[in-house]
């Protein structure tokens, strides 16, 4: 997708932004539990960020897959830099076809790019076929219990949010992400209702669909830095089953 590879290393450089290490991380990793042993497909990698990070928590295999070429090439840089036996694949996901079964699909920020709900449905339909009986899908998506209407800042995370001032399906949701060192860039994502994403979690076969809501990683604990994110959460986590 030609939008991400103008941004790949400005959102690789987003990585560092304290939400992504204290509540993202955090919650993804707390809703994983114990991965070791695991065969894992990581869908929308970007980068590479959570496939290097899920090989590092003890993932027995982890495969990568984004439609950005620029962002695969940076993964697979990385991993030529700092080999840890990961794979990557450039590909959309809806035409993905994998091979072999999986314990766990990842799909961090995949789900709101769908745009329509025969698309979700579709993503998940992929997400699904991956997994082995049993296996589980674990996310983080855009906060669509919450949408924004208008322009909500989260400014001092470095985010900030535009939507419409009625949410309807298909809408875009503008993300603008400021880094550390001052470089903005903005993408679009799209939204569903939860009502959509219910039935799209039903229709593809999963069950025990949830979302998570975040979580803040106990070292921040007590810091009031982070009760407005808290408070009104722009992302949320989510999983399922098969």
């Amino acid at each position: 997708m030609a939008a991400y590879d103008a941004i790949a290393t400005a959102y690789q450089d987003s990585k560092q932004l304290p939400f992504r290490k204290h509540i993202e991380r955090h919650t993804l990793f707390g809703a994983l539990g114990d991965i070791r042993g695991l065969r894992v497909l990581d869908l929308a990698c970007g980068e590479g960020f959570y496939t290097r990070l899920l090989k590092m928590a003890g993932a027995a295999e982890v495969t990568g897959v984004d439609i950005s070429e620029e962002m695969v090439r940076l993964a697979e840089r990385q991993e030529r830099e700092h080999p840890l036996g990961c794979r990557y694949a450039c590909a959309d996901v809806a035409d993905y076809q994998p091979v072999g079964a999986v314990d766990l699909v990842t799909a961090v920020y995949l789900l709101h790019y769908a745009g329509s709900g025969a698309k979700l449905l579709r993503l998940l339909e992929v997400c699904h076929g991956a997994l082995r009986p049993g296996g589980r899908l674990v996310g983080f998506n855009d906060n669509v219990l919450d949408p924004p209407r208008g322009t909500v800042s989260w400014s001092k995370y470095g985010i900030v949010k535009t939507g419409p001032a009625v949410p309807r399906a298909g809408a875009p949701i503008r993300y603008r992400i400021t880094n550390e060192d001052g470089a903005s860039f903005e993408f679009d994502n799209y939204y569903e209702s939860p009502e959509t994403y219910a039935q799209a979690f039903r229709e593809a076969g999963f069950r025990d669909f949830r979302w998570l809501g975040v979580s803040l990683d106990p070292a921040e604990r007590g810091n009031p830095f982070w009760d407005d994110f808290l408070k009104n959460p722009p992302v949320i986590a989510f999983s399922a089953t098969r």
